[in-house]
């Protein structure tokens, strides 16, 4: 009996995994950069590098798009409705911002619409009695969007006044990532769901080689709609760290936004999107239609222009980071950030430092310490760079800066659920209301200089030891994924 040959067998088998691994990844034509780190992985750690492309390398979300959840002969309709019933009027912007607000509409976010009402939430006490009030005025319906809901105190109340709005004829859709949210269960949502309300989970992970990397598309949106009309959005999750009354002095500094008017359909409308994808039964009539999609009203000089961004990984060109990035490119005087997360792309990263380079007064508030420690340590080289480029950048807390909020000029404030980093741009669901209001922007500017007399500069010559260095950099081989 002749010896199996093994040796030829496993170097047979490890050419054909480089050949096929290789030429998968060439036909996805990434970045010249990111294919040859793929290539090099591929290479060096064929077995790890192959089960980590599988969970991580997958860059889009292939789902059929799914509008209202409607059939295809209801489609034209709903499109039909909120054209007709749209304000005729629009803004008024300065050109720097009616150039931006272009650029939202070509990437398909549509034409920035009036307010009747904006309400900036500073922390999370403000942000969860507003909401709480929303949801007992509310008649029709209450949908909501959220990627962390714990199982604690206010997971618990929020959870019993959704029952009781539900009880009394509300119809109630919550929608919870599943990765975002893992204590959650059935037990949990059954006093909801006894009472009529309906819940899914959000890209539930599938343990199978065909559906193992959707685990790596979230959604990381913290939305809630109240009769089509009242729409909240911003950083703050539903759990104990949102609220001081809760968590005290650890309580999470974070931003909020309540919007009332013509902008929450557009929240409704992806609410309704990631609902239908993730099994909800919806379904439209031309006699509901009104119900879930009011007439704008309240049109006029008073009213807040905003302009609803959204982004996701079934979107190949990246709403959110290509307005971020022409955002910055009508400053003139100041770019302002907030943000927990600072691991931006080359792109990003170059956009900041030629706003530097042309006078821009660019400054970034991050977490002193982050609410996790990979992603503080990969951060931390990017301040470095940055500061050592001439960007301000400033540490706050303890207690975590969670806000994600952008400033630029008298142009535009942003006010969002995005990080800035490749996850929040291109893995996750995200969405972010900009404002050209005066009045917003003058908010906002006000919260950065307040939040920024409660931080430290962040030094470009820290004298950390070797070991943590060499964590930190090996952290940033992690961004993309982060």
């Amino acid at each position: 009996m002749l010896p199996i040959p093994w040796l030829e067998i496993f170097i047979g088998s490890y050419v054909v995994w480089v050949i096929l691994a290789c030429a998968s990844l060439l036909m996805n034509r990434r970045s010249p950069t990111a294919t040859l780190a793929w290539i090099f992985a591929f290479i060096a750690l064929p077995v790890v590098s192959g089960i980590y492309y599988l969970m991580f390398g997958p860059r889009r979300l292939q789902r059929r798009k799914r509008r209202y959840g409607v059939a295809r002969t209801m489609a034209g309709s709903v499109s039909s409705h909120l054209r007709g019933t749209s304000c005729e009027l629009k803004p008024e912007l300065s050109p720097d911002a009616r150039g931006l607000a272009r650029v939202g509409k070509r990437l398909d976010m549509g034409e920035p619409t009036f307010a009747l009402e904006v309400e900036l939430l500073d922390n999370g006490d403000m942000k969860l009695a507003a909401m709480e009030k929303a949801f007992l005025e509310a008649k029709h319906h209450i949908h909501l969007e959220y990627y962390i809901w714990e199982p604690d105190r206010v997971g618990q109340h929020f959870r019993d006044v959704l029952a009781a709005a539900a009880a009394r004829g509300v119809e109630v859709r919550v929608l919870y990532d599943w990765m975002g949210s893992p204590t959650l269960n059935d037990a949990f949502w059954k006093p909801l769901t006894e009472a009529g309300g309906e819940v899914r989970a959000f890209n539930r992970l599938r343990y199978s080689v065909a559906n193992i990397h959707l685990g790596n598309f979230r959604t990381h949106r913290k939305i809630a709609v109240c009769d089509g009309m009242v729409g909240f959005l911003g950083g703050m999750n539903l759990h104990d760290p949102a609220s001081a009354t809760r968590s005290g002095k650890d309580a999470w500094r974070d931003q909020h936004v309540r919007i009332v008017g013509e902008p929450v359909r557009k929240l409704q409308r992806l609410f309704l999107e990631n609902w239908t994808y993730s099994g909800g039964v919806f379904q439209l009539s031309n006699k509901a239609l009104p119900s879930y999609f009011p007439p704008a009203a309240g049109c006029g000089p008073d009213a807040y222009p905003v302009q609803i961004i959204a982004s996701g990984p079934d979107d190949e060109s990246a709403p959110m980071h290509a307005f971020f990035l022409a955002a910055m490119a009508t400053a003139r005087k100041r770019i302002w950030i907030e943000t927990p997360y600072l691991i931006p792309d080359e792109p990003f990263e170059s956009a900041l430092r030629v706003a530097d380079l042309r006078g821009i007064d660019v400054q970034v508030i991050v977490p002193k310490e982050g609410d996790s420690r990979l992603v503080t340590m990969a951060s931390k080289t990017y301040c470095e760079s940055l500061a050592k480029a001439g960007i301000t950048v400033h540490e706050y807390g303890p207690p975590l800066m969670h806000a994600k909020t952008m400033v630029v000029d008298e142009t535009v404030a942003v006010v969002g659920t995005a990080n800035l980093d490749n996850r929040s741009f291109r893995l996750n669901f995200e969405v972010a209301a900009a404002f050209y209001d005066a009045r917003v922007i003058g908010h906002l500017v006000r919260r950065f200089e307040e939040d920024r007399r409660h931080s430290r500069p962040f030094s470009s010559r820290r004298r950390n030891p070797m070991v943590t260095q060499l964590l930190e950099s090996i952290a940033r081989l992690t961004s993309p994924v982060l």
